[in-house]
């Protein structure tokens, strides 16, 4: 499993799914548990639909 998602990327991930986690814990809608999939990806730093499509927000390394 390569890594797909890259530094600015994983830190707005993890922010957003512990908002929407915080407020689904705080009364709010139960649609908000969704933000266990955002924190998750941004946590492993690897995101399946980016797999699929080939696309990556990690940098490129260049060689030398």
């Amino acid at each position: 499993m390569k890594l797909n998602v890259g530094g600015i990327d994983r830190v707005l991930r993890i922010a957003a799914g512990l908002g929407l986690i915080g407020w689904a814990a705080m009364g709010g809608p139960v649609w908000a548990w969704i933000g266990v999939v955002p924190l998750a990806t941004g946590a492993i730093g690897w995101c399946p639909p980016y797999a699929i499509f080939g696309f990556s927000t990690c940098a490129v390394k260049k060689q030398a």
